[in-house]
């Protein structure tokens, strides 16, 4: 059961750890295209919208599944702990406490990486429908 312990604490924090950094990068990459880009330069909406929306699907798949991951994480951890109580047949309040922090660090964790990466899909959201409404205002006339 140590390989459990080892698969919760590093593979799945590692896991959400690299969810995180995927969806900050590409957070940060998309504010800086929406300010260098030049609406005057596309002559078809569709391709405007394709620009602005490229990785914005991974940000959100990130922002909805991390959560899961973070669970995952939390049911091994709870198993860890039924196992170590049924194997030892004695409670030890110190194993328990071990695996149900184990668990209950996963599920932090899930929500840490969710929070932020639904935001950033939020405001970027936002500032595509704002950069759309202006390339629609400038191709009005």
């Amino acid at each position: 059961m140590n390989s459990l312990k080892i698969i919760v604490d590093y593979g799945i924090i590692g896991v959400l750890l690299l969810m995180s950094f995927v969806a900050i990068w590409l957070s940060i990459e998309r504010l800086f295209f929406y300010r260098s880009i030049d609406i005057k330069k596309y002559k078809d909406k569709n391709e405007l919208e394709v620009d602005l929306t490229n990785n914005l699907s991974l940000i959100a798949t990130i922002a909805s599944n991390a959560p899961y991951i973070g669970l995952l994480g939390t049911v091994l951890g709870i198993m860890l702990t039924f196992y170590t109580m049924g194997q030892s047949g004695i409670v030890h309040t110190k194993e328990i406490m071990i695996g149900l922090a184990l668990a209950l660090k996963a599920t932090a964790m899930g929500l840490v990486v969710a929070i932020p990466a639904s935001i950033f899909y939020n405001l970027l959201v936002r500032k595509v429908e704002v950069i759309i409404a202006k390339w629609e205002s400038l191709h009005e006339n």
